[in-house]
């Protein structure tokens, strides 16, 4: 009977430890953070964000005791395929990811997978100030409700930039582009696609040649794919063999691309960063000459998110994380143009005094458009739409590397 005892005690007690934090009690939250070390998942390619994400480590380590690794990646899907195959192994806790920073298909594949935790988000206290109404992408991403499953951090719109001194007028329209293209050979090229802003602009693109921009808001295999995309990929065809490097090669990122033209081997660039070519300049990457501008048709915006898997070693330490990423201290110092320029997810109504003080002090760069002329904000297709265009961008111009 002893040992029956405490058998059925040592099994209690493993059920208590793997319990789920529970998102609504914050303060068990903080307590059982602490000390935790959240391995955070992440895009590492730009100084500037890597130091950003550096910083929210000090943080919360300095106000929570958490401790931040980050985990630099070059795809995101790197990690979800980590989950994936964790959950496949039957590793259903412990995982080696803790936080992801994801959107897009990526969202959808874990979502519809069962491989993230929560609900959770919108019982963190910070999800008070966000700007749901104002800001719809916070709980839609590509299409996708976000369900309390990811925390949004940052909104980021499409804008091109160009060299001032070297391209009096820029190309509006995707026309244009590829008629300059046609002019001035090996002048343009953008990042080879499945990288993420390499698959922005072909997405950019093809919004501008869809009959109804309302068709790319449902699933890819809903539409009648070859018609609607037909227009597309002639453009495509004619803008290739006009790209640096006649098309045969790419640049792996957007640091790649700002290399490019620093050195004057490009004269305009796609960025998904209105503050991108603001901060280049004041970081000494690009010349003062370089200016920002946008589509005539407008352009894409989203959000970035991060999630959490489901069988996450440290997911007390991930919802603190993410709370703290979505303060208005941190928004506030991810909004400065001098450190990143990423646009805030917050309701700037909602903030206190001193809080909005903090944004109003914000100086924007030499190259930063206002708000006022970044033009109409498009929704991200659904994810499908970007698979299957990175699947036959890869088949019709795919490259060795």
């Amino acid at each position: 009977m002893r040992l029956l005892f405490a058998a059925l005690f040592a099994t209690m007690t493993a059920v208590a430890v793997q319990a789920e934090p529970d998102p609504t009690d914050w303060e068990a939250v903080t307590e059982e953070a602490r000390g935790q070390t959240v391995y955070w998942n992440a895009w590492g390619g730009s100084d500037t964000i890597n130091s950003f994400i550096g910083w929210i480590g000090d943080r919360v380590q300095d106000e929570y005791g958490v401790t931040l690794e980050h985990v630099k990646l070059s795809d995101t899907a790197e990690a979800v395929s980590r989950v994936l195959a964790e959950k496949t192994a039957g590793k259903d806790e412990g995982g080696a990811v803790d936080m992801i920073w994801i959107n897009g298909e990526n969202f959808a594949a874990m979502k519809r997978q069962d491989l993230l935790f929560g609900p959770w988000v919108e019982s963190m206290p910070s999800w008070a100030k966000v700007d749901v109404a104002g800001k719809p992408a916070v709980i839609s991403d590509f299409t996708v409700p976000t369900d309390g499953l990811e925390a949004p951090w940052g909104m980021a719109q499409v804008v091109f930039y160009y060299d001032a001194a070297r391209l009096e007028t820029p190309p509006t329209t995707m026309n244009a582009l590829a008629d300059y293209a046609a002019s001035n050979p090996g002048r343009f090229t953008y990042p080879q696609p499945p990288n993420f802003l390499g698959s922005t602009f072909l997405k950019q693109a093809l919004i501008e040649f869809v009959p109804d921009m309302s068709v790319l808001q449902a699933p890819e295999e809903e539409a009648d794919y070859e018609a609607v995309t037909a227009s597309f990929w002639t453009f495509l065809d004619d803008l290739t063999p006009t790209l640096w490097r006649q098309g045969r090669a790419y640049p792996q990122n957007e640091s790649r691309q700002i290399q490019l033209m620093a050195d004057g081997e490009i004269d305009l660039a796609i960025s998904f960063n209105p503050n991108e070519a603001s901060n280049a300049i004041a970081n000494g990457q690009l010349q003062n000459s370089v200016r920002s501008y946008v589509m005539d048709a407008g352009s894409i915006g989203n959000a970035s998110f991060v999630a959490i898997p489901y069988n996450a070693s440290a997911k007390a330490g991930a919802m603190v994380v993410a709370n703290f990423m979505m303060s208005p201290e941190a928004q506030a110092m991810m909004q400065d143009p001098e450190v990143w320029g990423l646009g805030t997810v917050l309701d700037i109504a909602k903030l206190s005094d001193d809080e909005r003080a903090k944004f109003e002090a914000l100086e924007m760069g030499v190259a930063t458009l206002p708000p006022s002329e970044l033009g109409a904000t498009l929704p991200e297709p659904h994810p499908s739409w970007m698979v299957r265009l990175e699947e036959d961008w890869a088949e019709r111009y795919g490259v060795a590397q």
